[in-house]
């Protein structure tokens, strides 16, 4: 920066005429544009400039410095100006990662909108179930459901993530609803897993805060809730699951609630993004964008 700044106030001397000129034109006294003008032939090792009392004359390597510096000062130039238009509008590309499932069923419907809202922002959706670095994988962002256990990151809540038990008119013809949560110990239980636990215990609260967790088993387990939540339909078992996973299967009675009237602990679907200084406007744009689509009554609670 500091080289580039002297070849630049180099080139306003040349244009000018004078160094009084220049300094006058960058808001610098003479004496300040004099000692840059000294250091710049100091780092360079020959004088660009013949200084008289009446006159100044540019010398042969300044003028070689004129013609390759000025390209260099012009595209650096303009390097700032862009990344300070980028910094300023909603424009550039856009690196969100998210869940496949809730991405393909909730996101991806809203990008149309929002790309045509913000026709600069290039959108790059990565989706997959497996956690991914965001910093280390150069995202701006991830959509990201549950318990956020990474607090070297920032987060917005855009979403409740309501839980609940469910499964299929079948199963529960065949084997009876539970009646309290103890008897999910009797039923085949579908669960979900990943890299870090199992997800076993099963923690309900009743109508007055009192609270019961239950261990529970079944014959299949899934890192993914929509394979869970197709055996569900199927009459394999009782899964929890979040409710916009279900909400659809729920409607349309392919499955049921079990134990309605105890509730499972509420979550977030959040909005994640590394820590900065400051957040790209075309992140706030679309984290904007989606808490207006799904923090008052999103889709699947309609």
């Amino acid at each position: 920066m500091g080289r580039l700044d002297d070849i630049a106030l180099f080139l306003r001397v040349l244009d000018t005429g004078s160094i009084s000129a220049a300094a006058r034109a960058l808001d610098l006294s003479v004496a300040v544009a004099s000692q840059r003008l000294k250091r710049l032939e100091r780092t360079l090792g020959v004088s660009v400039v013949h200084r008289t009392t009446r006159s100044l004359h540019v010398t042969a390597e300044g003028l070689m410095l004129a013609e390759r510096g000025r390209p260099l000062v012009q595209e650096f130039e303009a390097l700032v100006a862009g990344l300070r238009t980028a910094g300023s509008e909603v424009a550039g590309n856009l690196r969100v990662t998210m869940g496949a499932t809730f991405g393909r069923m909730f996101i991806s419907p809203l990008l149309p909108e929002f790309m045509s809202r913000y026709p600069l922002v290039r959108v790059i959706a990565h989706l997959s179930d497996q956690t991914v670095d965001l910093v280390s994988d150069g995202f701006d962002l991830a959509i990201r459901i549950g318990q956020l256990d990474d607090s070297t990151l920032v987060s917005r809540r855009i979403a409740a993530n309501r839980r609940v038990l469910c499964a299929s008119p079948a199963y529960l013809d065949r084997h009876g609803a539970p009646m309290v949560p103890s008897d999910l110990e009797h039923h085949q239980c579908l669960l979900l897993f990943d890299s870090q636990r199992r997800r076993d215990t099963w923690r309900l609260t009743d109508g007055d805060g009192n609270q019961l967790q239950v261990r529970v088993t079944g014959r299949l387990e899934s890192t993914l809730g929509e394979l869970l939540r197709d055996a569900a339909v199927s009459g394999e078992g009782i899964a929890m699951l979040s409710y916009w996973h279900v909400a659809s299967e729920l409607r349309d009675g392919r499955l049921r609630l079990v134990l309605p009237d105890w509730t499972l602990h509420e979550t977030g679907i959040h909005a994640v993004m590394p820590q900065r200084r400051y957040i790209l406007p075309r992140v706030r744009a679309f984290v904007d964008f989606l808490a207006e689509r799904f923090s008052e009554r999103p889709p699947w609670e309609a």
